[in-house]
């Protein structure tokens, strides 16, 4: 991998393609596995961050072991995390039967055992009430401060997305944000506004009130992973793993060195000096002899054209406006097992910046001696430090529940509980927090809505069946297995279908999977309107594709250390 020119991060990896080694400048990681194909160890040039990982029988992460560093994990018969022992440190976690996060029963027995509804009320720091949406709407502190507890209020827009934010003392505001999103619900910029201390010009009294001017920060996208984080000051532009949630490369550019790296091109010179407007294929033309200028690789149609209009290259090079490279502040990070960031290395190899995180994504601590501003937290995740939140892309997650604080964007029909997020966060991420399912219709021969798709002969004669995934919108993108012809020998070419959730009341869906990158994969799959041949007994039908799709998805990312699919979602 580089940055224009100059290397950043080369890779070796074996015959399966799992990385093996990672070199950048003078840092080294080497990655081992077993013989099943997990994850044994993480070794690089920096003892410090050299990590050990042990599995129990049924292909479990049980231990993890560092430097200064011993961590134990158990779990309960679902697979859920109970425990997780730091050294001498032991954290014990606890769920109801529909696997709401509750308080330790033992130091806190006052405290409910079971959320009815899915909607936690309170816990050992806050009341939390919930509004007709099953959103967070307010969060009122147990704490007693000088002047009242702070009262945590929050509003959404009509898509169900984090909008304002607003934190209260006695109904004076102490902070106030607000958030905007793109049309395919990224979001792309906040403000905040924070409080400040004034004096009464009379009384000189002491009175706190927010700031009139914000604090702006702008986000830009990859698809939906987060890239591009500028403010005033600075922009943060990361690289992640090729089809993955986690982070590679961190590079920093100061405001004031973009503003250096500012030029016209070649054909904006030209039309400022001359007052006119160039067609835009003119325009074109001389961004291409501008590139050619600039890599001292003219040719000969280009050559041709200068000469027709008598000019020399050198005449045109001269013309140029001389480039500047901005001063960059190049890191590379340093991640665990899931993708969360644990280090960034500086390019002499040496520790920038170094945090401990708890299994759900709490900072613990951090060493950070040249004030990086360093917010990746589990992957796909960005801490806004005026709410404590981190931005989860479709929805926010808090990390001191180890959940949402809204329901799945596709509304009741999701399941159970539509705040969770994985109740094993040691093995299992969520960076989308999205949902597929496997949707059965009657078939149109029959009565349903569908397409005339699936057997009508051989297996069962009753159902089309395909596959949905959750879009983020409140919507899905579904799809499936259709023919062109006939469906019994010989068969004929497979097409894709036109399916839709259904809304009539013919149809079903049920949840089959919560992994992003189950939904990622099937959703690749299904949007691929390349389909094999279609035939009874011996072709693939409706339901045969969709089983395989789904399979082979789940397959797929259960490998342990997939760096095909992008990233972890189970260890064994």
């Amino acid at each position: 991998m580089k940055l224009g020119d100059a290397p950043l991060v080369d890779f070796t990896r074996d015959r399966l393609h799992r990385e093996t080694q990672r070199t950048s400048c003078s840092y080294e990681q080497h990655t081992l596995y077993s013989a099943a194909g997990q994850l044994l160890s993480h070794t690089s040039s920096d003892p410090v961050l050299n990590r050990e990982y042990g599995f129990n029988d049924n292909g479990q992460l049980v231990h993890i072991r560092g430097m200064h560093q011993q961590e134990d994990y158990r779990y309960d018969g679902a697979g859920r995390l109970i425990s997780a022992r730091h050294n001498d440190l032991l954290r014990r976690y606890a769920t109801d039967p529909a696997g709401n996060r509750i308080t330790d029963r033992e130091q806190y027995p006052a405290l409910p055992a079971i959320w009815r509804d899915n909607r936690i009320g309170e816990d050992v720091q806050y009341f939390y009430h919930h509004d007709a949406h099953g959103r967070l709407a307010e969060k009122d502190e147990r704490r007693i401060r000088d002047g009242g507890g702070w009262v945590h209020t929050y509003h959404y827009d009509n898509q169900h997305r984090l909008a304002h934010y607003r934190c209260e003392q006695q109904g004076a505001a102490l902070l106030e944000s607000r958030y905007l999103y793109d049309p395919q619900g990224r979001r792309t910029g906040k403000r905040v506004w924070k409080s400040q201390r004034t004096y009464g010009e009379i009384t000189g009294n002491e009175y706190i009130q927010l700031s009139p001017t914000p604090e702006v920060t702008w986000y830009g996208w990859d698809g939906d992973r987060l890239t591009t984080t500028e403010t005033d000051t600075q922009r943060i532009q990361t690289i992640y793993l090729p089809g993955s949630f986690t982070p590679l490369v961190r590079i920093e550019t100061r405001t004031a060195e973009l503003a250096k790296a500012i030029r016209r091109t070649l054909a904006e010179k030209f039309q400022q000096e001359a007052n006119v407007t160039f067609p835009p294929e003119l325009v074109a033309m001389v961004d291409n002899l501008e590139a050619e200028l600039r890599r001292g690789e003219l040719s000969e149609a280009s050559r041709a054209w200068l000469a027709q209009c008598g000019l020399t290259p050198e005449q045109m090079k001269n013309q140029l406006e001389p480039e500047y490279t901005p001063e960059r502040k190049i890191h590379l990070y340093h991640c665990d097992h899931r993708g969360l960031p644990l280090a960034l290395i500086d390019v002499n190899g040496a520790i920038a910046w170094r945090a401990e995180c708890d299994e759900w994504g709490n900072v613990l601590r951090e060493d950070n001696p040249h004030n990086l501003e360093q917010l990746i937290r589990l992957p796909g995740q960005q801490w806004d430090k005026e709410t404590g939140l981190y931005y989860n892309r479709h929805r926010y997650y808090d990390p001191a529940q180890g959940r949402y604080i809204t329901q799945d964007p596709i509304g009741l029909m999701g399941g159970w509980s539509l705040y969770l997020y994985p109740l094993n966060p040691i093995e299992y991420i969520d960076p989308l927090g999205l949902d597929t399912y496997m949707c059965t219709i009657p078939l149109h021969t029959l009565g349903g809505t569908g397409t005339r798709s699936g057997p009508d002969i051989w297996g069962n004669p009753f159902y089309h069946q395909y596959l949905c995934v959750d879009n983020g919108k409140g919507g899905y993108t579904c799809g499936g297995q259709d023919r062109t012809g006939a469906a019994v020998f010989p068969g004929s070419k497979g097409k894709a279908t036109n399916d839709t959730w259904p809304t009539d009341g013919n149809g079903a869906c049920k949840k089959v999977d919560d992994r992003d990158c189950v939904n990622e994969c099937v959703k690749n799959r299904v949007e691929n309107k390349k389909r094999p041949w279609y035939q009874i007994p011996f072709g693939i039908d409706c339901q045969d594709w969709s089983d395989d799709v789904l399979n082979s998805c789940k397959e797929s990312c259960s490998r342990p250390y997939n760096l095909s699919m992008g990233w972890f979602n189970k260890l064994g």
